[in-house]
């Protein structure tokens, strides 16, 4: 199958780029030996460059996000020798961990347990950085771990003591080896809905009306296992991660059981920051 073949798959423009830019660097990696690197993925773009890579037969890769629970990876591709080579002596992990460095934030006693994910990203995103050159970011009462290319790290070194928020903070490097895993807090809720359907779900969650939860759906608000939805008829699935954006993301669980007027009890889970 060759490029454009695997292209004409998909609809939308920013996938389309994705696709090619993996397709890209398998051809490089193939035919210049040379190791090829993609930005941070999340869930969604995961799923599309393991298609990729399964409708090329592309087996010398590998996804890493500095530690094993990572929602957003790093694509990393093989030239055929080199992958066996470093598979038989043990070297795969020194070096893909070379591409990857940790910013630890350590706040000052008056700002612990203020500052959230948001904080942070929206922080990094202020001084120029694309979300795609930074991966998860792991929050504490006192601070923040948060994973980036190493490219990046020098920059960010130098310029996140500039923001206001940062200013008194403690700010330093280090290796992935010291990264410091914060557990999922998961909260578990009960919802009573007729059916799994999108717009259903939506509107128990955020507490609205279903006119309301359709218009989030529509603003493209809404995605499902990391793929927006604009469809209000889409049905959920147990294991289903549903994003809505400002609210939170929840995991659909079992279907506890089935009320006498025919509503469905549903077991859901919701991350908290």
């Amino acid at each position: 199958m060759n490029k454009q073949e695997i292209l004409k798959q998909y609809g939308k423009e920013e996938d389309k780029i994705l696709v090619a830019k993996i397709l890209d660097k398998i051809q490089y990696a193939s035919q210049k030996n040379q190791i090829q690197i993609t930005d941070f993925l999340d869930g969604y773009q995961q799923k599309i460059a393991q298609k990729v890579l399964q409708q090329v037969r592309y087996q010398e890769s590998t996804f890493y996000g500095g530690y094993e629970e990572a929602e957003r990876k790093m694509l990393f591709l093989f030239p055929e020798r080199l992958f066996t080579l470093l598979k038989e002596n043990l070297q795969e992990d020194k070096m893909i961990q070379k591409e990857m460095k940790v910013i630890t934030i350590k706040l000052p006693n008056d700002l612990k347990g203020k500052y959230s994910h948001r904080d942070y990203l929206s922080g990094i995103m202020k001084l120029g950085i694309k979300r795609e050159k930074i991966g998860d970011i792991l929050v504490r009462e006192d601070g923040a771990d948060i994973l980036v290319q190493e490219e990046m790290l020098t920059y960010l070194l130098s310029n996140l003591s500039e923001l206001t928020r940062f200013q008194k903070a403690e700010i330093l490097a280090k290796e992935i080896s010291e990264i410091e895993v914060v557990p999922i807090q998961l909260e578990e809720l009960v919802i009573l809905v007729p059916q799994l359907r999108l717009d259903v779900v939506v509107s128990e969650l955020v507490h609205t009306s279903r006119t309301k939860a359709e218009e989030i759906i529509m603003q493209e608000r809404v995605l499902v296992n990391y793929e927006t939805k604009t469809k209000n008829a889409t049905i959920l699935q147990v294991g289903d991660l549903l994003t809505i954006r400002g609210k939170g993301k929840f995991k659909i669980g079992e279907v506890i059981c089935q009320t006498i007027k025919g509503k469905l009890r549903v077991k859901v889970e919701k991350y908290v920051s």
